[in-house]
């Protein structure tokens, strides 16, 4: 269901991340609208595992993965002004999706669930909008680095805060590209070093409890 475009390591997807911890259903955080939950976190389950190499590893539940599927195929064809990604919780049974405020795909997020648990939270900007960020930013790619703005990475987060952009000097890549885009352009620079291939990018991951 990942589109099989990189990061320049171009890491481009509208995603879904993977944690660890059970119990008790998780209160949502509050966000532009405040964040809710659909009914099936109402019950706790436990979390699913599978063996590999000698290693136990979290696995996602077939019904968790199939909502998620569902949710993410229709929020990128039907809903792509306020689908922005998601991410699973194997450690909770749980997915977390991210949307620009809309009631409609509020209710087909219900509906997709079924039974399974899904966290559902604000996004200040859709996968859509952030590809088109990343799409143009990628076609300025050569004439940063003629002016020097090394560039490592390009990835649009799947919690819809912005382009994230890889570089080795952070505060020239904010002056310069701010500059150029604008102060409210939704882009978000982290300190980088050179590029390292990657391998086909996969479900994105939770953080950890704490983490």
């Amino acid at each position: 269901m990942r589109s099989d475009r990189y990061r320049l390591c171009l890491l481009l997807l509208g995603a879904v991340l993977v944690t660890s911890a059970c119990g008790e259903p998780e209160t949502p955080e509050t966000g532009l609208t405040g964040g809710w939950t659909t009914a099936g976190c109402e019950f706790s389950r436990t979390p699913e595992t599978v063996t590999m190499g000698g290693r136990i590893l979290p696995a996602t539940p077939p019904a968790l993965e199939a909502a998620m599927a569902r949710i993410d195929a229709g929020g990128r064809a039907d809903f792509p002004t306020s689908y922005a990604g998601l991410e699973v919780d194997q450690e909770r049974v749980r997915a977390i999706v991210y949307r620009v405020p809309s009631a409609p795909f509020d209710d087909f997020i219900r509906n997709s669930a079924e039974d399974t648990c899904i966290v559902v939270r604000d996004a200040g900007h859709s996968l859509a909008e952030l590809m088109e960020w990343n799409d143009r930013l990628v076609a300025d790619i050569p004439a940063w680095q003629a002016h020097g703005v090394r560039i490592s990475s390009i990835a649009a987060r799947h919690d819809g805060v912005g382009v994230e952009i890889g570089t080795g000097d952070v505060d020239l890549a904010r002056s310069e590209m701010s500059r150029r885009y604008g102060r409210t352009a939704p882009l978000v620079f982290v300190e980088q070093g050179p590029v390292v291939p990657l391998a086909v990018p996969g479900v994105p991951t939770a953080p950890q409890p704490g983490g």
